[in-house]
């Protein structure tokens, strides 16, 4: 079998490019020799990693450029990989040593940390969603060289270099292949001067679960919201719209974040706290039974969302979904047909939606029935996976024949 050299900072299960690897590499592996290059192990679920790979090799993604540059090429001669598979990798050196090397090479753009400088692409002041080119703009007047970290300790601000990001977007042009996970992404590239051919849509389909209950759409009107919250996931967005809701409903928060606190007092000052119950963290298995009871789930994000894979799960479960228009959001909600795609920030429209949903409970099963049909036919997992492995098997040959003939 060929050679796969993976790259992420991460080993084990962390956040969205960590499931992505975990949900693929056992596919991958039945066709390549994978060898995992990594900055950090989470401990989490990494044992269960080990059985897809041959090794793994413990490298430092914040070594100075030269001598990352350095170490890379030692790494890639040793190894000698068919194709190099970068996820997430934020080192101008070890990027320029994967392009040097002359085997295929593959980035997996998961969001857009690559081309903003504060990664999330939209101004935390006004929470308006950036679509300039990255360039002087960056940093007169959006500042992106301050770059504000948010952690359990607190938050700080940090410099990030303009002249590395722009290093960076240089070196990624030269791939032979970037893979996006939704048409909001690859048109996102193309604005960054990025080839259009070389970009390849592969939306991070979430593993299938057999058996899903069936939907009762409950007359306690449950609407969900399930995801970090922090100030880009728009929680304070939806709660001001649930105060113009006029039907009686419950939302049911899952997840945490820095956003938490603001949001519950925010709960509070609207007198919403019977309304509204912040439930934390549940088991998969939980969380599923209650989609089933529910009448709705929401992705009230105004951040541009590279595609927001928890409106998937919700279209799975038969949930119609409520959500602002906000990056790729729209590649899977779709007016009148999965739910209710809301202009951004519109909360009033947003509102409005949600009460004609809790006032017709008809239209509800019309729409969970004809998303769940779309979201399994348009992101089926069997054929997504095919389709993935297919092409990296596809990438492999045609690299080796060209060899061959020359």
């Amino acid at each position: 079998m060929k050679k796969l050299l993976l790259i992420n900072e991460r080993f084990g299960r962390f956040s969205g490019a960590e499931q992505h690897i975990y949900v693929t590499l056992p596919y991958i592996s039945k066709k390549f020799d994978v060898h995992f290059v990594y900055n950090e192990d989470t401990n989490k679920d990494s044992q269960s990693l080990e059985n897809y790979i041959v090794d793994k090799h413990h490298y430092d993604f914040n070594a100075k450029e030269h001598r990352a540059y350095k170490n890379c090429s030692e790494l890639l001669s040793r190894e000698k990989p068919d194709v190099i598979y970068v996820h997430k990798c934020m080192n101008v050196g070890m990027l320029q040593a994967f392009r040097d090397y002359g085997c295929p090479l593959i980035r997996m753009q998961h969001d857009h940390d690559m081309y903003c400088m504060r990664s999330y692409k939209y101004n935390p002041i006004n929470r308006k969603i950036c679509t300039k080119k990255a360039g002087v703009s960056c940093l007169i007047p959006c500042m992106a060289s301050l770059k504000r970290e948010r952690s359990d300790e607190g938050s700080k601000i940090s410099w990030v270099s303009y002249k590395k990001q722009m290093q960076q977007i240089k070196v990624s042009q030269s791939f032979d292949e970037v893979f996006v996970v939704s048409q909001y992404m690859k048109d996102e590239l193309i604005t960054q001067g990025f080839d259009h051919d070389k970009i390849k849509i592969f939306p991070p389909v979430p593993l299938p679960k057999h058996q899903l209950p069936i939907n009762t759409y409950s007359d306690e009107n449950i609407i969900i919201f399930a995801t970090q919250i922090i100030r880009g996931k728009g929680l304070d967005c939806l709660i001001n719209a649930l105060a113009l809701v006029k039907n009686d409903f419950k939302l049911y928060v899952f997840g945490s974040g820095s956003h938490k606190e603001y949001c519950q007092e925010l709960v509070k000052s609207l007198g919403l706290q019977d309304k509204i119950i912040f439930k934390g963290f549940v088991s998969q298995e939980e969380l599923s039974e209650i989609y089933s009871s529910a009448v709705m789930g929401t992705v009230p994000s105004v951040w541009p969302e590279p595609i927001a894979t928890v409106g998937l799960e919700f279209l799975r479960h038969g949930l119609p979904v409520v959500g602002f228009d906000a990056g790729g959001i729209k590649d899977w909600l779709i007016n009148d047909k999965t739910g209710y795609l809301i202009p951004w920030m519109d909360t009033e429209e947003m509102a409005n939606k949600i009460d004609l949903l809790l006032n017709d409970k008809d239209l509800v099963r019309k729409l969970g029935k004809s998303g769940r049909s779309f979201v399994n036919d348009k992101y089926n997992f069997e054929n997504y996976i095919n389709k993935l492995v297919a092409h990296l098997e596809e990438v492999a040959e045609l690299k080796n024949d060209t060899q061959i003939a020359i």
